[in-house]
């Protein structure tokens, strides 16, 4: 982003004057005297204005228009001082975290400035390895036998199927072939795990070994036999940079920003001291209560 497209962003705007908010909220709290009567509409503050609202409209606001939105902007000022000067800021949840989030925002945009480097990507990705390791998948065709409807025939009818298939070759018809069963017979490629999901515990084992582009079997799952091709398998592999950049560079900035904002509060907690002041017992504190009514 070039310095002066940058100027003119509305949400460097935004955090300039979130930034003077907490400043301002900072001085009042603190007794250090009453804030200035003089109310300054900057250039700037201006052309924010302006801008939020043909965002909002789609268009530029009017003479009359704007005139409206810088004396509303106004009067929030007022209110604004006049409730910090009667302390109604203080002790306000509300008000606390958003000045929270607006001095953090200030602190994370800063970690977004310059992209990560090609090295740093590739460091991660070299750390984090393991977690996104992509699994072995594989793809099949199935006929199922039902072993309780077929009984002792069922070794003998699959064998009898097998011989069918394979003289069909990988593109046989199955759909009239083996019993009627809610399992698919087209399983696109998918990890191993999720024909474990589908087929039952360890038939994704039982067909680790099998060789793609001929019929073979009977598999056996929990639901009975299986006659199976297997059309394609994919071994595992770590993934290249490119196919899992936008990741990783979301990862690294978001790490970047738990790391300006850890270090922006070590900086600021130099400015104080903090006293933790022990609470009183539960015994002394229901004793205390009970004196007093």
């Amino acid at each position: 982003m070039h310095l002066k497209s940058l100027v003119k962003e509305p949400l460097l705007h935004f955090l300039a004057i979130g930034a003077a908010l907490f400043l301002l909220f900072e001085f009042a709290g603190s007794g250090s005297g009453s804030t200035s009567n003089r109310i300054v509409i900057t250039p700037g503050q201006i052309e924010y204005l302006a801008t939020a609202y043909a965002k909002t409209w789609q268009r530029p606001p009017g003479e009359a228009e704007l005139k409206n939105l810088i004396d509303e902007w106004v009067r929030e000022e007022i209110a604004v001082r006049e409730a910090m000067a009667n302390g109604l800021d203080r002790d306000d949840t509300v008000i606390r975290r958003r000045l929270r989030q607006k001095i953090e925002f200030l602190a994370e945009d800063s970690a977004e400035l310059a992209p990560p480097t090609e090295q740093e990507m590739q460091a991660w990705l070299t750390a984090h390895s393991e977690a996104l390791r992509v699994e072995p998948r594989v793809a099949l065709r199935q006929v199922y036998l039902n072993r309780q409807r077929r009984g002792a025939a069922a070794q003998a009818d699959a064998s009898a199927i097998l011989a069918k298939l394979n003289a069909a070759g990988p593109a046989a018809r199955i759909d009239q072939l083996g019993d009627a069963t809610m399992l698919p017979q087209e399983f696109d490629l998918a990890p191993l795990p999720d024909l474990d999901r589908v087929f039952g515990a360890g038939f994704a084992r039982r067909i680790e070994a099998l060789s793609p582009g001929s019929w073979a079997g009977p598999i056996e799952s929990s639901y009975g036999l299986h006659l199976v091709l297997v059309r394609e398998r994919v071994d595992g592999a770590m993934p290249s940079l490119a196919s899992v950049r936008p990741l990783i560079e979301r990862e690294l900035i978001a790490d970047r920003r738990k790391k300006q904002l850890a270090a922006m509060y070590e900086r600021l907690l130099a400015k104080y001291t903090v006293v933790v002041e022990s609470r009183a017992p539960a015994s002394a504190a229901s004793g205390a209560a009970k004196g007093g009514s």
